[in-house]
């Protein structure tokens, strides 16, 4: 093997959001227990699309032995992911200058009979196939019983992390949840099960900036207001995880003797507590 540029992900920094999976589109990333993962040397370009992508620098290039990079297999890769992915692919072998991996390409689409026009390249489009964000249709059972409504159990304003003031008399000893924005969408008796008689703050790892205010935040909620309990509730999706990892973060870095209790629920993207609250150290 000769030496060749290629990515390296900084497993303490990456808090798998699933960002630098979106933006790879030869699928050389993938998110395996809640990190990111070169699954594939022979998919990785070297180009680094990814690395501008993730919002917690822990990607990098790094030149050294590695398989080289192969446009065909690549493509057999990618193909089956349908044809926005191979737009997706073709595109980025264009806007980096890649012409001989783009007229390779080119070839071997036209051997498999897949014909992309170079207006379809040239449109401007956001391919995806980040659980997070990937399209889904849900059914709803017809027999559902409406006959009577669920009353808010919300006692505070604001709960959104930017806007909450963690010193607020309503935080003080607390029962604190803490949620992913989705959640409360997602499955039915989220102020029943969820937000009943607890302290509330929402957010979403992946889209929110500026998240490091949001460490600052969970640390003062816990070294200030002294919450007795955190449950983390997150959607199945690997950019949810990054949630976790902040209040993970915050209690490492908290200067209180006495440290909350804190718990992790999971709601599938149908509804459905598919990890009940499991605790975390």
């Amino acid at each position: 093997m000769k030496k060749r540029k290629i990515i390296k992900i900084i497993d303490e920094k990456c808090v798998g959001c699933g960002i630098c999976a979106d933006s790879c589109a030869e699928g050389a990333i993938q998110i395996i227990d809640g990190k990111a993962r070169l699954v594939n040397e022979i998919f990785c370009d070297g180009l680094g699309a990814c690395i501008k992508e993730c919002p917690y620098g822990a990607i990098v290039i790094e030149e050294r032995e590695a398989k080289p990079y192969n446009e065909t297999e690549a493509l057999k890769n990618i193909i089956k992911y349908g044809r926005n992915e191979i737009i997706a692919h073709l595109k980025h072998l264009k806007e980096h200058g890649q012409t001989k991996y783009y007229k390779e390409a080119i070839n071997f689409l036209k051997k498999k009979k897949i014909n992309i026009n170079e207006k379809e390249i040239s449109k401007k489009e956001n391919f995806c196939r980040c659980p997070g964000s990937m399209e889904m249709s849900i059914e709803v059972e017809e027999n559902q019983d409406n006959s009577f409504k669920i009353k808010s159990e919300l006692r505070q304003w604001p709960i959104q992390v930017h806007l909450i003031n963690p010193s607020s008399d309503y935080f003080k000893n607390s029962n604190l949840l803490v949620s992913a924005d989705c959640c409360a969408f997602s499955y039915g008796d989220f102020h029943r099960d969820f937000i009943k008689e607890r302290s509330v703050v929402i957010c979403c790892p992946k889209l929110d900036s500026n998240t490091d205010v949001y460490v600052d935040k969970f640390i003062s909620l816990i070294d200030d207001s002294k919450v007795k309990s955190i449950e983390i509730v997150t959607m199945e999706v690997p950019c949810c995880f990054g949630l976790v990892k902040m209040v993970e973060e915050a209690l490492k870095k908290s200067k209180s003797k006495k440290k909350p209790k804190i718990k992790h629920t999971v709601i599938s993207i149908k509804g459905v507590l598919v990890q009940n609250s499991m605790s975390l150290k």
